[in-house]
């Protein structure tokens, strides 16, 4: 009996690697899942390094002005300035070993689903990790001294009970709005730029918004639809939601997504509004796949990664929307 002669679906030109195909298919599936699930990146500075463990930022304060008498000479004024040095954080790695005989029983693709998941997993970590510096952030001193220091929103009507009424849920939402209002007044007071602001909400905070309709209204100029649970802005603040934003206290959990560089205790953290400046990311090793065949495992080893560290800069640019207590 004469053996058979596969197609490799995976080969180009029917020779070579046959997983030549599957590699770069695997490969982009990562690299939109993380373009598509992740919301940060695109929020505030990152800056790209191709040698080294770290990079400056420089944070350059307000010149001055003065009038001129007439005669005398211009010598220049001062300008304040500091630096924050951000460190890469230890190679972030997600991975995955397929078996030969694994892929061949299966009926549907696998590869799509681990490379899904993969990308999933990476942009939730940074996500999560450029959230924490911006609660670092908003409780951090000024950078440059003399300065503004980061600043909070407290009120206790941020949260509700677990079951609440309509009611509830109403005042809860004009709470979390008038917390918006008043968090923008304080960026504008310490003259920080009115574009690229963001607020980021959970879900729950989130969808109370939603529902008050007053805050959607068009007719008031609001952005936003009740039937697709979607709100826009609020005083100039673009609405963001994600599960990403912490709410316990990561040095005590026991979870690889929060390390020794990014830890913070948000069990009181209802929701945070910041300018682009707040917080910074630097690159040494963007996203990237790597894949070899074990023959002697008979499968494929696949590892997405990426090289990147985060820090807060420029502390006057967030403000953290938190509770008094826990009674709520």
């Amino acid at each position: 009996m004469a053996n058979a002669n596969p197609s490799r679906i995976g080969q180009i030109n029917l020779a070579g690697d046959p997983d030549a195909l599957f590699l770069k298919i695997f490969a982009g599936e990562i690299l939109a899942t993380f373009e598509r699930l992740n919301i940060m990146l695109d929020k505030h500075l990152v800056r790209s390094i191709t040698e080294g463990k770290s990079a400056q930022f420089p944070v350059v304060g307000k010149i001055g002005a003065n009038y001129h008498a007439v005669g005398t000479e211009i010598n220049g004024l001062t300008v304040p300035e500091a630096e924050k040095v951000i460190t890469i954080d230890d190679l972030l790695i997600s991975h995955a070993f397929i078996a030969d005989i694994d892929e061949a029983k299966t009926h549907f693709d696998v590869r799509s689903i681990y490379s899904t998941e993969m990308g999933r997993k990476l942009a939730n970590v940074m996500d999560k990790n450029v959230i924490i510096e911006l609660i670092k952030g908003a409780r951090a001193a000024a950078a440059i001294t003399g300065y503004p220091a980061g600043d909070a929103v407290v009120e206790d009507k941020f949260k509700i009970a677990a079951t609440p009424g309509a009611a509830d849920v109403k005042a809860q939402a004009t709470a979390l709005a008038s917390g918006l209002f008043s968090a923008a007044q304080k960026l504008d007071e310490k003259d920080v730029p009115e574009e690229d602001r963001y607020a980021l909400f959970r879900p729950a905070e989130y969808y109370a918004l939603v529902q008050n309709t007053d805050l959607i209204n068009s007719l008031w100029g609001g952005q936003g639809a009740y039937s697709d649970g979607k709100i826009v802005r609020i005083a100039g603040i673009q609405i963001l939601k994600s599960n990403n934003l912490v709410k316990t206290d990561t040095t005590n959990v026991a979870d690889p997504d929060y390390n020794a560089f990014h830890n913070v205790n948000a069990v009181k953290t209802v929701g945070l509004v910041w300018q682009k400046n707040a917080v910074g990311t630097v690159k040494l090793m963007d996203l990237s796949l790597q894949s070899a065949y074990d023959i002697r495992r008979q499968g494929t080893l696949m590892v997405a990664r990426y090289a990147i560290g985060h820090g807060y800069l420029r502390p006057e640019c967030v403000v953290e929307l938190k509770l008094n207590t826990l009674t709520n």
